[in-house]
């Protein structure tokens, strides 16, 4: 007679095995032994054989199922092998499922040499150390880093991976190449055209200069109408031209000419510093230009002076009039506030809303590599508005778009509006849907990370659109749920802004 434990093992071992292949019950004492049901998997040495009942086939991997009912073949023949009595194996337990990040895409066909030169395998570096980025971190397949994930995010960006953010309503994508992990739908890219500028504003760069990438290392303009292209034809209906300074780059007609051009393409805008934009926003509003943001944080010359490191307060004054006369509308203004610096204006900037149509938009000062970032600096969006209030009377704030990064305002008897972007202190993530393009043929998924893959290298090594895609796609794929904090931002590896594009 059999113990009691060897009892319970046969009875679940007979109840996990299908009903064909189920042995009968043991026979009575002298009778000969029925003969034995026989299974008809493969075994891991490539031969037919019995599997044990409890333990999962070769090709079944997923912690989801971990009984799977599998049928057995039809045609091979049986092969009649002893089935051995092991002890019972408890089932095991299921393995922890991440809070975020996408399953890891399929490699690419770059060979060796491909990813290591240029930009591909982008190294940033600074005091803080270098980080590692490109399309090898985007690419990986290892099932380690895949595990890891979590805390890898979690060192870098502190509140990036902690929490799945609610996903606000968008736009139905036309291309899963721009949904990220969290369901955010991209629609919006910015093109960085160039990384020179005629001004040396002290939030985007420092005092000595930034070093620039040689004028044959940055994309041409066949090669911003192709991506661009790629990206209006899976979904993106806006872009922003951004530099540097757009306006320097000679072929900038042109450029707006063929991007109004894309089928699909609803908003083509620009953001410049206003310098030389009077003299040729006739042309480009011809080519297609049709928004507008010009930068200003000053109303006082002698400040505009000492904040750019070069004089033309008045050029950009006038580009703002030539742009109301040329019916855009709204005109966007951007001011960056600095406590101490510009946050006596506030007002002054509202009161050029009154009887024109502008759009003051006050952003709180960010910090990138090279503008002396310090939080003491920073004047938060609770304030700026609150000055507004004490001042103005009628303040009322107006309904977002889900994707808008921008509080929005109006005044009662004013005819513009002002806006907040609050990056600093209330991040507006869960409904990003922007992406960037920079002067170097970089791609940017986020502006405070420092995670960049090339396009411009795969093209010039003869990779098709598909394959540009399957770079885009695995990027956008990799994209944070939120951006750090402020402090955290502070103190990761970035480029100046100038780099890569307001």
């Amino acid at each position: 007679m059999l113990p009691a434990a060897s009892r319970a093992t046969s009875i679940i071992r007979r109840r996990l095995l299908p009903a064909s292949q189920r042995p009968p019950p043991r026979a009575r004492a002298g009778a000969p032994p029925p003969p034995r049901a026989v299974s008809h998997f493969p075994t891991s040495a490539g031969t037919v054989g019995e599997r044990e009942p409890w333990r999962l086939p070769a090709a079944c991997s997923t912690p989801s199922s971990f009984f799977p009912t599998v049928s057995p073949p039809a045609s091979p023949a049986p092969c009649r092998l002893p089935l051995p009595s092991p002890p019972f194996v408890s089932r095991p337990a299921p393995l922890p499922r991440q809070v975020c990040g996408p399953s890891p895409p399929r490699l690419l066909g770059f060979d060796d040499g491909v990813l290591r030169r240029g930009r591909i395998g982008y190294r940033v570096s600074s005091s803080f150390g270098t980080t590692r980025v490109g399309l090898r971190s985007l690419t990986s397949t290892s099932s380690s880093s895949n595990v890891t994930y979590n805390h890898r995010c979690s060192n870098t960006y502190s509140t990036s991976c902690a929490t799945k953010p609610e996903v606000l309503a968008s736009e139905t994508p036309s291309s899963d190449m721009l949904v990220d992990s969290f369901g955010r739908f991209h629609n919006y890219l910015r093109i960085s055209l160039t990384e020179r500028c005629n001004l040396r504003c002290q939030y985007c760069m420092p005092a000595e200069g930034v070093e620039l990438t040689p004028k044959s290392e940055l994309l041409s303009h066949d090669e911003i109408i192709r991506v661009a292209n790629l990206f209006v034809t899976s979904g993106v209906d806006k872009i922003r031209l951004t530099g540097g300074e757009p306006t320097v780059r000679k072929d900038l007609e042109d450029i707006c000419l063929h991007l109004s051009d894309l089928k699909g393409l609803k908003t083509l805008a620009m953001t410049t510093n206003g310098i030389v934009l009077s003299k040729k926003l006739p042309r480009l509003k011809e080519c297609g230009l049709n928004a507008l943001n010009i930068s200003l944080d000053t109303l006082i010359p002698a400040k505009f002076e000492f904040m750019t490191r070069r004089k033309g307060h008045s050029k950009v004054m006038e580009s703002i009039d030539t742009a109301i006369e040329l019916g855009y509308d709204p005109v966007k203004v951007n001011c960056v506030v600095m406590r101490g610096m510009n946050d006596d204006e506030i007002c002054d900037f509202v009161e050029l809303t009154k009887h024109k149509p502008i759009n003051i938009r006050f952003i709180e000062f960010m910090p990138f590599d090279g503008n002396v970032w310090n939080v003491k600096k920073l004047v938060p969006y609770a304030e700026v508005l609150d000055k507004v209030r004490q001042h103005f009377n009628g303040v009322e704030r107006l309904q977002d778009h889900p994707s808008d990064t921008a509080k929005n305002f109006k005044i009662d008897g004013h005819v513009g509006t002002i806006s907040f972007i609050t990056s600093m202190t209330e991040h507006f993530c869960a409904g990003c849907n922007r992406l960037r393009l920079l002067a170097d043929g970089n791609f940017k998924v986020c502006l405070f990370g420092p995670s960049e893959v090339s396009l411009r290298e795969p093209i010039h090594s003869g990779v098709d659109d598909a394959g540009l895609k399957e770079i885009i796609s695995a990027a956008v794929k990799r994209k944070k749920a939120k951006h750090a904090g402020m402090f955290d931002i502070a103190k990761t590896a970035n480029r100046p802004m100038i780099h890569i594009g307001g």
